[in-house]
């Protein structure tokens, strides 16, 4: 398994449970595909650099997890098909740095 983040940026005109409803749903799936949820880190309300779906403000949430190739995968569709996400992105962190990270 490869360490791996996300940033989500889920829309502020829908309520909270909503926002915790979608990255609930995003942890599930990385539980159900073979990897592990690591540290989630929630930025709050910030202002966006451009609108996006005529939206000036964010919700921003970043997640570490580990995972396969069909985690990613998976996870990307989920989070394509929520409603609440306004944009979203899935990098791999260099192991080299996540290990020291974990250290």
């Amino acid at each position: 398994m490869r360490p791996y983040e996300t940033m989500i940026v889920f829309d502020t005109t829908v309520d909270a449970q909503a926002i915790q409803a979608a990255l609930d749903r995003a942890l599930e799936t990385i539980r159900t595909h073979g990897g592990t949820p690591g540290a989630i880190d929630r930025w709050g309300k910030r202002p966006l650099a451009y609108e996006i779906k005529k939206r000036k403000e964010g919700y921003y949430v970043l997640a570490e997890f580990a995972g396969t190739s069909a985690t990613v995968d998976e996870l990307h569709r989920i989070l394509t098909l929520a409603d609440e996400v306004l944009r979203f992105k899935i990098l791999r962190r260099v192991e080299r740095a996540a290990r020291v990270a974990q250290a």
